[in-house]
């Protein structure tokens, strides 16, 4: 159970935080939410309490879980499928998995891929959404603005 104030990450849609924990009734069904706030975006999202493990709301990483990101990030060996359709796969269901150390690595892939041979334009969103939902957790386990974890991406490929 989370409460209010924690930093948590909603797969494939970033980190937040919890604003409030409150009682609604959805389709004449009362059920208790967390409601929490995306700060990248803007966007508030409501989370029924009782489906946390299958949609899998979890904290937000440390440093220790930051080193190993940059860590990832600064790897250049890349194990992408050549074929389009096998990659788009598995970095989708990487995505979907919430696991940021998976989310780093799609970012990392897509980059270099990108440098190297260009990327599709599905490919070409998937990096974005990617790199945001990477941005939005780096942003709350650091503490610090969107701009500077942006800079601090960039460089990390320039």
């Amino acid at each position: 159970m989370f409460n209010i104030g924690d930093k948590v990450v909603y797969p494939m849609h970033g980190a937040g935080v919890i604003e409030a924990i409150e009682e609604q009734e959805v389709l004449g069904e009362t059920r208790k939410y967390y409601i929490m706030r995306i700060p990248i975006g803007d966007m508030k999202v409501m989370i029924p309490t009782n489906n946390v493990k299958e949609i899998g709301l979890r904290q937000v990483i440390d440093e220790d879980g930051v080193q190993k990101v940059l860590t990832i990030l600064h790897d250049r060996n890349s194990t992408m499928s050549q074929n389009w359709n096998h990659r788009y796969r598995n970095n989708l269901e990487k995505i979907k998995s919430g696991n940021v150390y998976e989310v780093a690595e799609v970012v990392k892939n897509l980059i270099l891929r990108e440098q190297e041979k260009g990327l599709s334009t599905g490919e070409r969103k998937m990096l974005e959404n990617a790199r945001q939902i990477l941005i939005s957790e780096l942003v709350l386990a650091r503490g610090t603005e969107e701009a500077k974890i942006e800079l601090m991406l960039d460089a990390v490929f320039a």
